[in-house]
């Protein structure tokens, strides 16, 4: 089984990048073994990673995750391998196919066969992410001008079972988003099944998880979380990711108001009981106590993500930091 590993979601809500950088400092301290970026519509996935090569010397960067529509084979190559040298070897790419939203309402690209996509993809760059002599080569002939010292390991986002399974053939990573955790035992099936497809070692691929924590009672933190929820669930491969772990009847009419306009109505009809399994509510100790409960379930890498004002991040970094 892979490694126990601790992490943070960068950037930090409220803050500008200049002020992550004594927070990098912090959270290196204090013991987090990694920091992986979002892309949605803040800073773009690698730049907070850049900055945080800078200022630390153990700890792990990844990208969590940028998407293969929006970035051509050989841009995404020169950038994964400029991280991989700027950290000494310490950077991982984290790849996804995102979502309709972000890939064809913002950016105008159509949202097709995300499956084939990320694979594709994925196995484009292996022979340019991979140290060989000669270098390797990928599309059209491209080859890196500087070839990678070290490979560069490639973490897969994946929701439902074809793609965790692909992540898990394909990738040496999976990375999941608002698990429940009732989910998790099926979530860890479908990797360890795409392990022993592709005929790998049993445990070795692992299964990365974002969490969302917020340090309020759940009835006190309800209110945004449903916010949080809504925005994510209502979007089609989340809820399909939902549906599929048998939360159709809670999730749909949320979905359907959704649809239909009326969102406050929908933020009303939010399934309490799927967000208190998503979400992580209370104390430093009370999350702590529910972190080690998917740790229990088989999720080996923990991104946290701390919904907090700004003043209160340094807090959080410490409060949140490893234990297990």
């Amino acid at each position: 089984m892979p490694d126990l590993r601790w992490g943070l979601t960068l950037p930090f809500p409220g803050m500008s990048l200049a002020d992550h950088l004594p927070l990098f400092r912090q959270a290196e301290a204090a013991g987090y073994d990694d920091l992986w970026t979002g892309e949605t519509s803040g800073p773009d996935g690698f730049t907070p990673l850049t900055l945080a090569a800078a200022v630390t010397d153990r700890i792990r960067r990844g990208t969590g995750v940028v998407n293969p529509y929006t970035r051509t084979p050989a841009i995404m190559a020169q950038t994964a391998a400029a991280l991989q040298d700027a950290s000494g070897g310490r950077f991982v790419l984290g790849i996804g196919s995102s979502s309709n939203v972000i890939v064809e309402r913002w950016n105008g690209v159509p949202f097709e066969k995300p499956l084939s996509r990320v694979r594709d993809m994925v196995d484009g760059l292996r022979p340019l992410l991979t140290p060989s002599d000669p270098p390797g080569r990928g599309l059209g002939g491209f080859k890196l001008e500087t070839p990678v010292a070290a490979p560069v390991p490639i973490v897969i986002a994946a929701l439902r079972d074809k793609m965790l399974r692909m992540a898990a053939a394909h990738g040496d990573g999976a990375f999941t988003n608002f698990l429940p955790l009732g989910g998790v035992s099926h979530v860890v099936e479908q990797v360890r099944a795409g392990e022993a497809e592709a005929g790998k070692e049993p445990g070795t691929v692992e299964v990365v998880c974002r969490f969302f924590c917020i340090p309020q009672s759940a009835e006190e933190g309800l209110p945004l979380a449903r916010f949080m929820f809504a925005a994510y669930g209502t979007v089609p491969v989340y809820a399909e990711f939902f549906r599929s772990l048998g939360w159709a009847e809670q999730l749909d009419p949320m979905v359907d108001a959704w649809k239909a306009g009326d969102r406050k109505r929908a933020l009303e009809l939010a399934p309490d009981d799927l967000i208190r399994e998503i979400f992580v509510f209370g104390s430093p100790e009370e999350q702590h106590e529910r972190l080690d409960r998917f740790a229990d379930g088989g999720i080996t890498t923990f991104i946290l993500t701390p919904i907090t004002a700004p003043d209160d991040v340094p807090r959080m970094i410490d409060a949140l930091a490893r234990r297990r």
